[in-house]
């Protein structure tokens, strides 16, 4: 008996699956699959990317649709518009024989009207975008009161992404008292925890491994370079792998684009994937994928997310993410459907602590790899075309024709002379570029205290008075100074306090960086940005320093002269201090995460709640109006005792 019968399914989806060639039920499959159908309890599962979660709550939804009744009954959330097309194409090949039931996708970058007409007709289950489905509801052509499932796909992204607020509005408008809600995430962080404990009652949890845990099937490793041999190490890394068909993650969509370009000129097939694409090029990117006529893929994170397709044998990760739940979700792109891939990352001398944080996270072991060498490149890729060779089939038909001027033109070579002259085409191309090359290797206790400072000679810590009271976290930081249109700007470290942030900028970007900054306007007052006089890797609170009139080395307690009488004691001259005067108040910075959004059509969205106008001539003009619109501040009267 089919095992998928005997968890419950029915003969018309059954059927659909074995077309699809699916022998044997994943776990999550195995697990979910009757607690959905029997239960009418909420649900969360928790399982790796790339484990069969789409077929672990498609099928028991499509099992339990009244073909008959044409109102909505399913409602999927998905975080990305590559991956809501993916689950409503499984979804209809699910339904392959079950004809009476409409899949109907919604996303933003395609004709709302095309998707308006489609709801019109009908269809029993909607696969959604947060953003798009809002607008189809207020327009009155997404009617979901009466929906009877809800399922929450890959959770943990979409409230990354900063949809918590599309989430709560739309599952405040399923108003059905009989509503079950299943949510299906890689990883539970505290927001997700929060949204099942705000819509959730008493819901059934299954867990696939570990929290957090990586799947199984993949492989870690890491390489450790130099920043500036990055992009060499990753040309290395490709070629080592002859057969290498896989995604490089990278942070911004500037290095996505810069980094596809720079391995396309280098003879590589390789194309980008990102927000700042249409979205016909991003489905002609994906198709080229899909198809194979790409054997790399350069994206972010977000444009990345979705991407379902079968064999991708390595991701390499060109930096490691702020937020380790990325890396799980990264990671996933490979070993889908019980096959096995490599995660590799391309890691910085100081991200060293990273990787322990990693592997902690994942609950997996990340293996320490050589760069390989030049002469070991040449030898891979002599036994790839050797192997190659081998496979080739030769059509006789064709080729039958030609052989005599080919055998003519090579009877005076030996066969061995055939052999190396044949293999060496190819050979010669990898030896000649590697001849030369150096040891790109840096081992962990390279860092001594000259070359550490060698390495952060051309990055400066820069303070810039953005922080956690702005709703801002590393990725809104990484997008706002992706927004400032500065270019290629290299960006080190980031570490975001409650009323500020320090990020790490390469020296030649800083003077610009600053400038920019220091033009823009957020919510009335002015942004600040200077260099932090400690500049250094710790973690401390060293906001821009100010004087000390202190005696060197301190002094002994006892040569104070009495508190009573201070007229001799010398004030702090505060001339140097950065210029506070346009920050907020206590009280005001208290209140920041509680104001509203108005006007929120100006402005564009960065990180999870972060806003900031648009970066042009008027905010510039807008912010020098504010300078010499402001009274100069008031000096302080001290109390005298």
């Amino acid at each position: 008996m089919n095992p998928f019968i005997q968890l419950g399914i029915s003969p018309e989806l059954v059927a659909a699956v074995e077309t699809l060639g699916f022998e044997n039920p994943t776990p999550i499959q195995e697990k979910a699959i009757p607690v959905l159908l029997d239960t009418k309890k909420d649900f969360i599962g928790l399982a790796s990317t790339g484990t069969g979660k789409t077929a672990a709550f498609g099928l028991p939804l499509l099992q339990q649709i009244d073909v008959e009744d044409r109102r909505t009954q399913g409602l999927i959330l998905a975080p990305t518009r590559e991956l809501c097309n993916q689950i409503a194409k499984d979804l209809s090949s699910y339904a392959i024989n079950l004809p009476k039931i409409d899949v109907v996708a919604v996303y933003g970058g395609a004709s709302i009207d095309q998707q308006m007409r489609e709801l019109r007709r009908g269809g029993q289950i909607i696969v959604a975008t947060p953003g798009r489905l809002i607008d189809l509801i207020k327009r009155g052509s997404a009617k979901i009161n009466d929906v009877d499932i809800v399922i929450l796909d890959e959770a943990d992204e979409m409230l990354n992404m900063g949809f918590k607020d599309d989430i709560d509005f739309i599952l405040e408008n399923v108003l059905s008292e009989e509503r079950r809600t299943w949510l299906f995430s890689a990883t539970m962080p505290a927001e997700v925890r929060a949204i099942s404990k705000k819509f959730m009652e008493e819901p059934f949890e299954l867990t696939m491994g570990s929290k957090n845990a990586t799947n199984t099937n993949i492989s870690h490793e890491f390489y450790m370079v130099r920043a500036k041999h990055r992009y060499e190490a990753l040309k290395r890394v490709v070629d080592l792998n002859p057969q290498i068909f896989g995604i490089v993650f990278t942070r911004t969509k500037i290095e996505a684009q810069e980094i596809a370009e720079k391995l396309m000129k280098d003879g590589y097939d390789a194309d980008a994937l990102h927000g700042d694409l249409s979205q016909a090029q991003r489905d002609k990117v994906m198709a080229r994928f899909r198809e194979r006529s790409l054997q790399l893929l350069v994206a972010t994170d977000v444009a990345a997310r979705g991407i379902d397709v079968d064999n991708i044998t390595h991701v390499i990760n060109y930096g490691l993410p702020d937020e380790l739940e990325v890396y799980t979700h990264r990671s996933g792109r490979t070993a889908r459907a019980g096959k096995t891939g490599i995660a590799i990352s391309i890691v910085h001398s100081k991200e060293q602590g990273r990787v322990r944080q990693l592997e902690k996270f994942t609950k997996a072991t990340f293996v320490k790899k050589e760069i390989p060498s030049g002469k070991e490149i040449c030898e891979q890729q002599l036994f790839s075309l050797v192997a190659k060779v081998h496979k080739v089939e030769v059509n006789e038909e064709e080729i039958k024709s030609y052989l005599p001027h080919i055998f003519d033109e090579l009877k005076d070579l030996s066969k061995e002379d055939v052999i190396k002259k044949f293999v060496s085409i190819e050979f010669n191309r990898f030896l000649s570029y590697y001849e030369n090359a150096g040891d790109l290797n840096m081992s962990e206790s390279e860092r001594s205290e000259r070359g550490d400072r060698n390495e952060r000679s051309n990055m400066e810590r820069i303070f810039v008075s953005l922080g956690e009271l702005d709703r801002i976290d590393k990725a809104g930081m990484l997008k706002f100074i992706n927004s400032l249109r500065l270019g290629r700007i290299e960006v080190g470290r980031i570490d975001i306090k409650r009323s500020f942030s320090f990020v790490q900028i390469e020296s030649s970007m800083v003077d610009e960086f600053m400038d920019t900054i220091n033009n823009w306007v957020y919510e009335g007052r002015e942004l600040k940005a200077e260099k932090s006089a400690g500049d250094h890797d710790g973690g401390g609170d060293d906001r821009p320093k100010r004087k000390s009139f202190r005696k060197e080395g301190g002094g002994d307690r006892g040569d104070r002269k009495p508190r009573g009488d201070r007229s001799d004691r010398p004030r702090s001259d505060r001339s140097d201090r950065p210029d506070r005067s346009d920050r907020s108040s206590s009280s005001d910075r208290s209140d920041r995460s509680e104001r509203s959004s108005e006007g929120a059509g100006e402005k564009k969205s960065y990180g999870k709640d972060f806003y900031f106008p648009d970066f042009d001539s008027s905010h510039k003009k807008e912010s020098k109006k504010a300078k010499e619109d402001s009274p100069a501040p008031k000096k302080r009267k001290r109390s005298s005792i």
